[in-house]
């Protein structure tokens, strides 16, 4: 039974979510504030995290940037906040997804879903000495030869390419911001330069799906980033 941890200081959004995860079969974990969460989330081990930002002791940001530098345990963001440079922010520190209040509990329970499953693809495969690879359906990325194969068949791509895709692949179901994914390829004097990545992703689509028009894999989060799966 996975376990979940609620981080929120309202106590019908807490009830809401406790009824809605227990009738999917997870175990629930109950915080009304950030010191409380805090210390659940390091005794606990939860499998994942929804946080609200909005809370009574403790920023919401402070808090997972505090559990970010421990734990990767997944963590979806609540927020009646929708401003963009907000999620930007949560996004960079490390949340892996991101829902502004109110949300459709379907909605919630499938990213939930998502981020559990892309939590367990983390584990890296081991294929011979030193040979490690990333994996995700039909592709397979090795990171020592830095070769990608799809269905077992060679794949050529540049070496910004495969640069972005091995990014990608490493945070396999994480919202990567535009500034973040720049400031690893390029660094951070290109922070600014997004139409760089309009066209690699257009590119490694025309590689990696099967309709490059209608993407299933490289997804783009509308004035944010980029997620993979």
């Amino acid at each position: 039974m996975k376990r979940i941890l609620v981080i929120d200081d309202e106590p019908q959004i807490r009830r809401f979510l406790q009824i809605a995860l227990e009738a999917e079969k997870y175990q629930v974990l109950l915080a009304d504030n950030g010191q409380t969460g805090l210390n659940l989330a390091a005794l606990e081990t939860p499998d994942l995290i929804v946080l609200d930002l909005g809370l009574p002791d403790i920023s919401g940001l402070d808090l997972l940037a505090d559990i970010r530098q421990w734990s990767q345990t997944p963590i979806i963001i609540l927020s009646v906040q929708n401003q963009e440079p907000q999620k930007v922010k949560a996004l960079d520190l490390g949340a892996n997804d991101y829902l502004t209040k109110p949300f459709g509990v379907q909605e919630l329970l499938a990213r939930i879903r998502n981020a559990l499953r892309h939590s367990e693809r983390q584990e890296l495969e081991v294929n011979g000495p030193g040979r490690v690879l990333l994996t995700l359906g039909n592709l397979k990325l090795d990171r020592q030869a830095r070769t990608l194969h799809k269905e077992d068949l060679p794949v050529k791509l540049t070496k910004t390419e495969f640069n972005f895709l091995e990014l990608l692949m490493e945070h396999q179901g994480t919202v990567l911001t535009h500034p973040h994914i720049l400031r690893k390829l390029w660094g951070p004097e290109f922070i600014n330069e997004t139409h760089y990545l309009q066209v690699y992703v257009s590119q490694l689509r025309k590689k990696i799906e099967v309709d490059p028009t209608q993407p299933q894999l490289l997804m783009t989060e509308p004035g944010i980033g980029y997620r993979l799966g």
